[in-house]
C-alpha cells in the first residue's frame, strides 16, 4: 500500500497539511500526520493540531513525505538537521518529496532544489535562490520535476491541486476525487 507522510511544525499553514491529508484518506491513501517535534502542533492560525506519530526514521519508509507552508513551520523544517539528514537519504533512494507555499525553503537547504523545477508562494523564491544552484522558478499551481522527484505548489489556494498532484505522482488518477469535491466544477467556473 502506498503511504504518505505530511509532516507538521509548529507555525504550519494548517490548511495545507490538512487537506493533503483529507484528499489522500479520501482516495484510501495511507497517510500519517506526523510532527516534527511532537504530536501536539500549534498551527499558524491557532488551530492545534493532532498528529499521528512523531518523526524519527521511520520517514524513510514512506512513499513521498510533503511538507505544507507557514512561515515559522517552513523555518522549522529547514532548520531541523535530523529532518534534513533523513529527507537528504529519501532522496538518494529516488523517493518522492513534496512542498508548497514557504516550505520549499527546506527543500532548497537541503540541496533537493539545485537545478530542479519548482514554485512556491510569491517572494519566497529569492529565498530559495540564496540557497540553491540553478534552480528553476515556475509560477504554475503546481510544479512536478520527474527527474528530481520532487513536487511544489504555491500558497493555501492551491492545496487541493497540490493533494491532486501528490496522488497522480504516486499512479492514482484522481478523476473521480476532483469530480466529488467539486473541484472540476471549480475549474470550470475560472
Amino acid at each position: 500500500m502506498t503511504k504518505v507522510a505530511v509532516m507538521f511544525a509548529p507555525g504550519c499553514e494548517e490548511v495545507e497539511g490538512l487537506t493533503i491529508i483529507d484528499v489522500l484518506r479520501r482516495m484510501g491513501i495511507d497517510a500519517t500526520m506526523v510532527g516534527l517535534e511532537d504530536t501536539h502542533v500549534p498551527g499558524a492560525h491557532g488551530i492545534e493540531l493532532t498528529c499521528d506519530t512523531v518523526m524519527d526514521d521511520h520517514l524513510l519508509d514512506y512513499d513521498l513525505v510533503a511538507f505544507p507552508g507557514g512561515r515559522g513551520g517552513a523555518q522549522k523544517l529547514r532548520d531541523n538537521e535530523q529532518l534534513m539528514a533523513l529527507m537528504q537519504k529519501r532522496h538518494a533512494q529516488g523517493k518522492w518529496n513534496a512542498a508548497m507555499c514557504a516550505a520549499p525553503i527546506a527543500l532548497a537547504r537541503y540541496g533537493l532544489l539545485d537545478n530542479r523545477d519548482y514554485t512556491c508562494f510569491p517572494g519566497f523564491n529569492d529565498e530559495v535562490a540564496k540557497m540553491t544552484t540553478n534552480a528553476n522558478f515556475k509560477e504554475d499551481i503546481t510544479v512536478v520535476d520527474e527527474e528530481g522527484k520532487i513536487v511544489t505548489s504555491r500558497g493555501p489556494a492551491t492545496a487541493l491541486a497540490f493533494a491532486y498532484r501528490i496522488a497522480e505522482v504516486l499512479g492514482y488518477k484522481t478523476d473521480e476525487i476532483k469530480h466529488e469535491m467539486l473541484y472540476d466544477y471549480l475549474m470550470e467556473q475560472k
